[in-house]
């Protein structure tokens, strides 16, 4: 490294001179391997990279930008003086893309919620879905301390 600073030349290009191609190539598959996608951290960051997704996906109408540039001037930049609420009117292109691009979002959701399925040869001790619910709760925890009780009772052996 003192060597390179001494003539002159970058440090970082003079070692990369000496990595062979295959050791380059094999470096750079590796660092694609990893996956950026750290998954689940918090729900902000979630929403931040769904954020992200949505306004990636965005195809601003330039034609249109430009007309407004042309009809508004520098009104269309609004100041801290300016008061342009309420004069906005979206066409109706613009609502019918917003239209679909909810409808898509909405179809994506649909297909990772799955509804559990039914059991019809399971015992019915609920009277509605909030009680079944609490039921299969009660089960997980006690479950274990009163499967000998719940035999007796089905057997008429209990005392």
């Amino acid at each position: 490294r003192q060597e390179c600073a001494a003539r002159g030349e970058d440090y970082e290009r003079v070692k990369l001179l000496e990595i062979s191609a295959e050791d380059a190539e094999r470096w750079e598959r590796k660092k694609k391997r990893k996956n950026p996608d750290l998954g689940f951290s918090d729900y902000a960051a979630a929403q931040l990279r769904q954020y992200q997704r949505l306004t990636r996906q965005i195809k601003p109408d330039l034609e249109q930008y430009e007309r407004l540039k042309e009809q508004y001037g520098e009104a269309l930049y609004p100041t801290s003086d300016s008061l342009l609420h309420g004069t906005h009117v979206p066409s109706k292109e613009g609502v019918d893309r917003m239209v679909a691009d909810l409808e898509k979002q909405i179809e994506k959701r649909e297909k990772y919620s799955r509804r559990r399925p039914y059991n019809d040869d399971a015992d019915i001790d609920y009277i509605n879905e909030r009680n079944a619910k609490f039921n299969k709760k009660a089960e997980r925890f006690y479950g274990k301390y009163t499967a000998e009780i719940k035999q007796n009772l089905e057997r008429g052996t209990a005392v």
